[in-house]
């Protein structure tokens, strides 16, 4: 008969312990950071939505005053908010020719639309944070779980609408790209970026409105 030796046997358990220390400290640096960049984002709510406007402004008057002169009027595909059939997203395509296309994507997609999706995002953070530790029931949250929920709920737009951008970007650098799949590809990136904004938005209107109640019947704020 033959048994173990305790010594063995501890030997065996701090070898796999130690095997396994590498993955749960990479889960916790992961978490540690994310949680602090959550707490730094929350600090600076003002100042990543004013530079959020900011950009936002630069385009709208990009699309209104230059962009829209060069497809005849025709709105760009990004504003389209419920969407667009492939005739119309042909019909833009057309009216903005090689040379207009090439300035939309260099003056739009390659510019400031490259960096607005992740302003935008970063400043949904850190208005979801902001609201929402004004009320008991999130601030009961971890630090960690606070942030998780922030990043989720923005997470979803931010892929989407790059990939949108992406998709879009692609037409407008090779005309010979369009056609109904392609167009209708496009269309559907734009319509769920949209519905994808509206998730953090809403909940940020009502971590706002539930704070702002609160606040009327007397509550303390934090």
């Amino acid at each position: 008969m033959t048994s173990r030796s305790p010594a063995k046997a501890r030997t065996i358990r701090a070898e796999f312990d130690q095997a396994a220390e590498p993955d749960q400290r990479d889960r916790y640096t992961l978490w540690r950071n994310l949680t602090a960049t959550a707490l730094r984002l929350s600090r600076h709510t003002a100042a990543l939505a004013f530079v959020t406007l900011a950009v936002f402004v630069a385009m709208t008057l990009l699309e209104f005053f230059y962009f829209r002169r060069l497809s005849g009027g025709l709105p760009s595909l990004d504003m389209r908010l419920a969407g667009f059939t492939p005739d119309e997203g042909m019909a833009w395509l057309t009216a903005l020719g090689r040379r207009g296309g090439e300035i939309i994507l260099v003056w739009h997609y390659l510019t400031f639309d490259l960096l607005f999706p992740a302003l935008l995002s970063l400043t949904l953070v850190s208005l979801l944070l902001a609201t929402g530790r004004r009320l008991a029931k999130f601030r009961t949250m971890a630090a960690p779980a606070q942030s998780l929920l922030a990043f989720v709920l923005v997470l979803p737009y931010t892929l989407a609408d790059y990939a949108q951008n992406l998709a879009v970007a692609r037409l407008l650098s090779d005309f010979q790209s369009a056609n109904p799949d392609s167009l209708a590809f496009a269309s559907a990136l734009t319509v769920t970026k949209f519905a994808l904004l509206a998730i953090p938005v809403v909940v940020i209107a009502v971590f706002y409105l539930a704070d702002q109640r609160r606040a009327g019947q007397g509550g303390e704020r934090p």
